[in-house]
């Protein structure tokens, strides 16, 4: 199959069939670069980094477990270097077309995982979500795409970047399909029943553009009437932004750690913004880190709270839609501070969140999330399923 959106890791591409009889056997996915996938290298986005590495000799978890479940694997996708972007802008392999708002960024780091899914190449495809690398590329093409309870799905294989907040997740452009891939990632049924209260996060969607909150309202209703019961709340008394300086802290100091012996010894090329992102990560204080684990303890007490059994959250996925393609350091970075403040829950308090498309602004995709409780992510995506079944 041709690669018109730039998508694929430039080369041959990897074709490996899925077990005859699964539940998953008709569909075909993709691989985010982060996975292994035995007798190909993992590129991780960045030329330098497969320099002097063993290829892989075994599937990743997350390829063995949708192989086995007959999902037939056509090839490993693009992603930002080491996973450390939000746009989906790759300096050395080029930025993946997205076919749902034409000129626009799919969104990274899962770049090209959501532009194949987007574009029909696949079925479904693998990504990774540590500050929001599924969650975001899912609002800006339009993707159903999940971020599971952190720790839940198992990551052996997966290139890590920041331990404490790195998931596996994966996107799909139908509820149905979403629900089969989900039920053989989380080894559990989707449930019939649904939650029965909803939490509307006031300052999450008053800290979005307002063409964007005003896009999703119909969505909002439709949820509030599946689930019955709703009130407003705010997500983060402390602020979005103080969430969003902690995660800033932590991600980055971890993720200096995790690649701090390939930069000594190798040197490795990179586009100055992923660079940048390093020596900043290297420079944040052990006072600093300090304050953002506490801050980690607030936001997951907070969460408990507001997401008791039984309970979800709705808030906006993205503050807008995609930016354009190709924009300067100094037009992107507020941007990028912007999407922190409303995906930073993730990684600090751990709680599965699945995208949910459904709206537009000027003809662009934004999402509507749904949080739960720790270990809810079947219920969240029989929310999804239902909610669509409801449209």
């Amino acid at each position: 199959m041709t690669d018109e959106i730039g998508a694929f890791v430039p080369g041959p591409r990897v074709r490996i069939e899925g077990r005859a009889g699964g539940p998953l056997s008709g569909l075909t996915f993709a691989a985010k670069d982060l996975f292994d996938v035995a007798s190909v290298p993992t590129g991780g986005g960045n030329h330098d980094w497969p320099t002097g590495r063993p290829t892989p000799t075994q599937h990743a978890w997350a390829v063995q477990t949708l192989l086995d479940a007959g999902a037939t694997l056509i090839g490993k996708t693009i992603t930002d270097e080491v996973s450390l972007g939000i746009l989906g802008e790759n300096a050395f392999d080029g930025t993946p077309r997205n076919v749902a708002a034409p000129g626009r960024v799919p969104g990274g780091s899962s770049s090209g995982s959501a532009a194949a899914v987007a574009a029909g190449i696949c079925d479904t495809a693998l990504g990774t979500d540590t500050g929001g690398s599924v969650r975001v590329p899912a609002s800006f093409c339009g993707l159903y795409g999940i971020r599971p309870t952190h720790g839940r799905i198992d990551v052996a294989g997966m290139m890590p970047q920041a331990p404490t907040s790195d998931t596996t997740g994966w996107f799909a452009r139908d509820a149905e399909t979403f629900a089969k891939v989900s039920s053989v990632m989380l080894g559990e049924a989707i449930p019939a029943a649904l939650p029965g209260k909803l939490v509307i996060a006031v300052d999450a969607f008053g800290f979005a553009d307002t063409d964007v909150a005003e896009a999703l309202q119909p969505m909002v209703k439709r949820l509030a009437a599946l689930v019955g019961a709703s009130r407003e709340e705010p997500m983060a008394p402390q602020g979005l932004s103080v969430w969003a300086r902690a995660q800033r802290a932590l991600q980055p100091a971890e993720a200096y750690n995790t690649f701090k012996g390939w930069l000594d010894t190798r040197n490795p090329r990179f586009a100055f913004s992923v660079a940048r992102a390093l020596v900043m990560g290297s420079l944040i204080s052990e006072s600093d880190r300090a304050w953002a684990n506490l801050m980690r303890q607030e936001a997951r007490a907070r969460m408990r709270y507001l997401l008791p059994p039984d309970t979800i959250l709705c808030l906006p996925t993205t503050p807008f839609p995609a930016p354009l393609v190709g924009q300067p350091l100094h037009v992107l970075e507020p941007l990028r501070d912007r999407i922190t403040c409303l995906c930073a829950q993730g990684g600090l308090a751990g709680h599965p969140q699945v995208s949910l498309p459904g709206a537009t602004v000027d003809g662009l995709p934004v999402g509507l999330s749904i949080i739960g409780a720790r270990g809810s992510d079947a219920s969240l995506v029989a929310v999804a399923r239902a909610l669509a079944g409801a449209g």
